[in-house]
């Protein structure tokens, strides 16, 4: 199983410059490669400083010519927000750019924030049809001389200008949760991308069951991929895994909140929840939250990723967001380097 790292500018201090921001991602990416990390993935969002990539090929470009082997994936970029002729331009430019190091995930999107201020009218289904057209069409123009007539889509014969430098196209990546999202992975020959949240172990286990299914589905393709997303940190006590396990706890909270979309938005940022209104989200307790993310001292988390690895994931991306500050970031990610790859040989050993 390979590692990569899930990673994005954050901000909830205004008077934190996003410069510093930019320069704090660039210096875990450059940690991640030096220690063979296989991916940077970096997500698209927008009018939202929760998560800031308004298009995360610009980050990915800067990191292009700052790194050598480390892959670079858009994770994710957001479906209906993209015309497939200039995705599939992108991408390419980009895979270019980083001398075919490029993965592209691809999702139909989460918040209702950004749907109504992007697309209006859109919803999670309209997103998914949207992401399942857009898709092949992809595919296709990167081959060239394609002519398109869809749903949501209609051009006439075009052709992806550059082409990717990676043959048949960088990989890509669907992120899926519903079984119909797998099955369409698999079908189309596509990676998979699982995250449970903080839904814990149990929802992991249920991931790649509808995966290892869709595989059932379609036994003449080949077998994709399939990555695990988990916010992971490593610490080197008890008491700031329990401080950590708080924090995130605080940061799940916020996610919920902004998944909600009722809260009001001040300059792209929402206000820390009251006790109160953290007491709304049950699900995202802290005690909760030790259980269910990847938190605690060396030995535990090699235990938990080791179960993953033993369930057939090829790669584990540590979601290293979760309103920290970056020293805080810096040192678990060095704890990780140090005491868990390790244990990974003989990848990592």
């Amino acid at each position: 199983m390979k590692f990569s790292l899930f990673l994005h500018m954050e901000r909830s201090d205004p008077s934190i410059p996003h410069r510093r921001l930019f320069d704090e991602l660039e210096e875990l990416a450059l940690t991640a490669e030096a220690a063979g990390f296989e991916t940077a993935w970096i997500g698209e969002h927008h009018a939202m400083e929760f998560t800031i990539a308004p298009n995360p090929f610009i980050q990915l470009a800067h990191l292009a010519a700052r790194t050598s082997t480390i892959r670079l994936g858009t994770g994710n970029v957001v479906a209906p927000f993209w015309n497939p002729i200039r995705l599939a331009g992108e991408a390419a430019m980009m895979d270019v750019a980083c001398n075919g190091r490029l993965d592209l995930g691809i999702a139909r999107g989460a918040y209702s924030f950004e749907y109504e201020r992007m697309l209006p009218g859109l919803d999670a289904m309209g997103a998914g049809l949207r992401m399942r057209e857009l898709v092949p069409a992809v595919k296709k123009l990167w081959e060239g001389d394609y002519a398109h007539e869809g749903q949501f889509w209609s051009f006439p014969t075009s052709t992806a200008s550059p082409k990717p430098v990676q043959s048949g196209g960088p990989p890509i990546w669907i992120a899926a949760r519903d079984p119909n999202s797998h099955d369409f992975a698999v079908a189309n020959g596509c990676n998979v991308q699982v995250t449970p949240l903080a839904s814990g172990d149990g929802e992991v286990v249920s991931l790649m069951e509808r995966f290892q299914a869709a595989l059932a589905n379609h036994p003449e393709v080949p077998r994709p991929q399939i990555m695990l997303l988990q916010h992971t940190f490593v610490t080197d006590s008890e008491a700031e895994t329990q401080a950590l396990a708080d924090d995130l706890s605080a940061f799940y909270c916020l996610f919920g909140a902004w998944f909600a979309n009722k809260r009001p938005i001040r300059q792209a940022i929402m206000a820390p929840l009251s006790p109160e209104e953290r007491a709304a989200y049950p699900q995202y307790a802290p005690d909760i939250v030790r259980r269910n993310l990847v938190l605690g001292q060396p030995d535990e988390v090699i235990a938990r990723i080791k179960s993953y690895e033993a369930l057939g994931f090829d790669q584990f991306s540590l979601w290293i967001d979760g309103d920290l500050s970056h020293a805080r970031k810096k040192k678990s990610l060095d704890l990780f380097i140090r005491h868990v790859m390790p244990a990974f040989a003989p990848v990592y050993a």
